[in-house]
């Protein structure tokens, strides 16, 4: 994607979805989602649930991904990584913003490749768009969250040129915190 006032800048809302295959030797091929990709992206989220040892956790649906991802301004991006035409994994993102910096930046919510697909470069692949389109963007930041445990996914990071910010603690509310929270609001 690409902002509308880029120089090819036509479409609707602030990005236009822009396909952009991008080809490693013969073997990968990343793209962007098209709505058709719905149900796929859906596993690949209860996949990564699974690995991340929730699987019941993962509750959204093929309607919530066509809705949020292919509206007229979508909240959510993703790209899909294929394997000599077999799905191989995926990266889904949404933009952030730093009221620091001035500028947006990207959100990589979730990155999985299917195991049978993985040491082939896919996940750096991945990781690699992703940065470019976030420079494409004007964005400042890439960022994404890992699990304490998942060293093997820490060493990947790391060795990609991520740090770890062990100062920064994530805080959430959700379920019935989120409800009472929102009773009290004024």
């Amino acid at each position: 994607m690409i902002p509308e006032d880029g120089p090819r800048g036509q479409g609707r809302g602030i990005f236009r979805r822009v396909p952009i295959p991008c080809s490693i030797g013969k073997m990968l091929t990343l793209r962007d989602a098209s709505p058709s990709d719905a149900g796929q992206i859906v596993q690949f989220i209860r996949d990564l649930a699974l690995y991340e040892r929730a699987p019941e956790k993962a509750v959204v649906t093929e309607a919530d991904i066509l809705r949020f991802g292919f509206s007229e301004n979508p909240l959510i991006h993703t790209v899909m990584a294929e394997w000599d035409g077999h799905p191989a994994g995926f990266a889904l993102w949404f933009h952030n913003f730093s009221t620091w910096e001035g500028r947006p930046g990207i959100y990589l919510e979730d990155l999985f490749v299917k195991p049978e697909f993985r040491g082939h470069g896919i996940g750096k692949a991945l990781l690699k768009r992703l940065a470019k389109t976030a420079l494409d963007l004007g964005c400042t930041r890439y960022q994404w969250q890992v699990l304490d445990w998942n060293t093997p996914s820490l060493d990947f990071y790391e060795a990609m040129g991520a740090k770890t910010l062990r100062e920064w603690l994530t805080c959430r509310v959700e379920g019935e915190a989120l409800r009472a929270l929102a009773d009290g609001a004024p």
